[in-house]
């Protein structure tokens, strides 16, 4: 499977329980990355966008995988330990 060919939407965490997982590349809830502030997360997909992520209304624009690893890599969606806080 190629990276290239997946997309990525955004959503609020309000919405987790509209996405249909047998349609996105998640598996679960407990398999989703939230954002730093625990509002935000997202689904990943391959070709069409899915319905139940079609239906969100929350749902952000979509992403290719090298856009994504750019909003990743902000301080939203870092999540540090305890230890490095100290």
């Amino acid at each position: 499977m190629r990276f290239e060919e997946r997309r990525y939407v955004f959503l609020e965490v309000t919405e987790i329980s509209k996405i249909a997982f047998g349609e996105v590349l998640e598996t679960s809830e407990n398999t989703l990355r939230i954002n730093a502030d625990g509002t935000k997360t997202f689904v990943k997909y391959e070709n069409e966008m899915p319905a139940s992520v079609r239906s969100l209304e929350t749902k952000s624009v979509e992403y290719t995988h090298d856009e994504i690893l750019v909003v990743l890599n902000t301080d939203e969606w870092k999540v540090y330990d305890e230890i490095d806080l100290v």
